[in-house]
């Protein structure tokens, strides 16, 4: 789950870490509101189409599971890992 809500966290700010790189690049300050003023809203709007592609992606190509799933126990006095049956 962490690694789900990091990815997406990621995946949203990407394009404000790439619009920061383009302003350094462009040798405007980064760090001035005026640089980010008109854009901040359209680099929102484009991290969240990212976040909402990936999940998309995820839910289609994501390896789908048929059974029963077997969680983890002890036999005979050694764990047995969790699977699908």
């Amino acid at each position: 789950m962490t690694r789900a809500f990091l990815q997406g966290l990621v995946l949203f700010f990407l394009p404000f870490v790439l619009f920061g790189l383009y302003l350094v690049i462009r040798r405007r300050n980064a760090l001035a509101w005026s640089s980010w003023s008109d854009q901040s809203f359209w680099l929102a709007i484009a991290g969240l189409a990212m976040v909402i592609a990936s999940l998309i992606v995820t839910g289609l190509v994501t390896e789908r599971h048929t059974g029963a799933f077997v969680p983890p126990h002890i036999e005979n006095g050694r764990v047995v890992p969790g699977q699908f049956q």
